[in-house]
């Protein structure tokens, strides 16, 4: 598929899906801001539940669809439920503070609802059942489609985080924070090209670090089969004029400028073209 063509553009009332022919998918999990009246009507604030989108990570990597990469987001805050958890509700990250599938609070801690309005296990398999598995199905039938194609499949899982939240880490975050699964969810060739590519810039980098790849990146990464994964979080500094200051409603989100984000996305399309490169091998 040539770099100009649209490919095949699916939306629904909240799943975003550009289909294009290259080996590669990027998914976006977090990026989404949608909240249903009848579980916004049951938060703290609006702002609350939407404090910890992985702001404007989409317009970040607008440039995707151009190499012919294919693309699914989710439109559906996080706040509702958290595609990029295990389904089951099992930690991630046994023994470290996190979020759950349908987080009850944000990062920080604070409480996301009100008292007892929280979900129940009825209400997380409802949520399950609407938003999770058709996120997951659309991802496997891209998968299944470029596989078919190509033999070999390289899926990225784009993040990103504030750079500093003390309830999840230590002091400030590196800029780009590789997650592999510990090497289980692709090639080490492939990730060593990501490392090489995003150490030769002027961010912080490191590899399996405090993030070490989400749900996404531990089911769908079998490199024996062909399927390569890797997470990308980013520091939100790193292509956004974060707040020196905590958030709060009035500074926080910031305006994506495509000016100041220009040298991550510069590193972030020379990385997704070492995935193709990688796939195409």
């Amino acid at each position: 598929m040539s770099n100009t063509d649209p490919g095949d553009y699916t939306v629904t009332d909240w799943l975003e899906i550009s289909a294009h022919d290259a080996p590669l998918i990027v998914t976006f999990p977090h990026t989404g801001t949608d909240i249903p009246a009848e579980i916004e009507a049951k938060l703290v604030s609006p702002w609350l539940g939407r404090k910890d989108c992985d702001w404007w990570i989409d317009k970040l990597y607008g440039f995707a669809a151009g190499l012919g990469a294919t693309t699914v987001r989710t439109a559906v805050s996080r706040t509702v439920i958290d595609v990029n958890r295990d389904p089951s509700g099992a930690s991630l990250y046994p023994g470290q503070a996190t979020t759950a599938l349908c987080p009850t609070t944000c990062f920080e801690g604070e409480p996301l609802y009100h008292s007892g309005a929280e979900p129940d296990a009825a209400e997380i398999e409802r949520r399950k059942r609407i938003w999770f598995a058709p996120y997951h199905d659309a991802i496997q039938r891209e998968i299944d489609r470029l596989f078919n194609l190509h033999g070999r499949v390289v899926l990225f899982d784009a993040h990103s985080i504030r750079s500093r939240i003390s309830r999840l880490f230590d002091g400030e975050l590196p800029h780009i924070n590789i997650g592999t699964n510990s090497g289980k969810a692709c090639a080490p060739e492939l990730v060593d090209h990501i490392a090489q590519i995003c150490g030769a810039t002027a961010f912080t980098v490191v590899v399996d670090g405090r993030f070490k790849g989400g749900w996404t990146t531990r089911h769908y990464g079998q490199p024996d089969q062909h399927v390569h994964a890797v997470q990308i979080e980013l520091a939100q500094r790193g292509y956004l004029r974060e707040p020196s200051i905590p958030p709060s409603a009035k500074n926080w989100p910031v305006d994506f400028d495509e000016a100041y984000a220009a040298p991550m996305q510069a590193a972030l399309t020379d990385t997704l073209e070492a995935c193709l490169r990688f796939a195409r091998s």
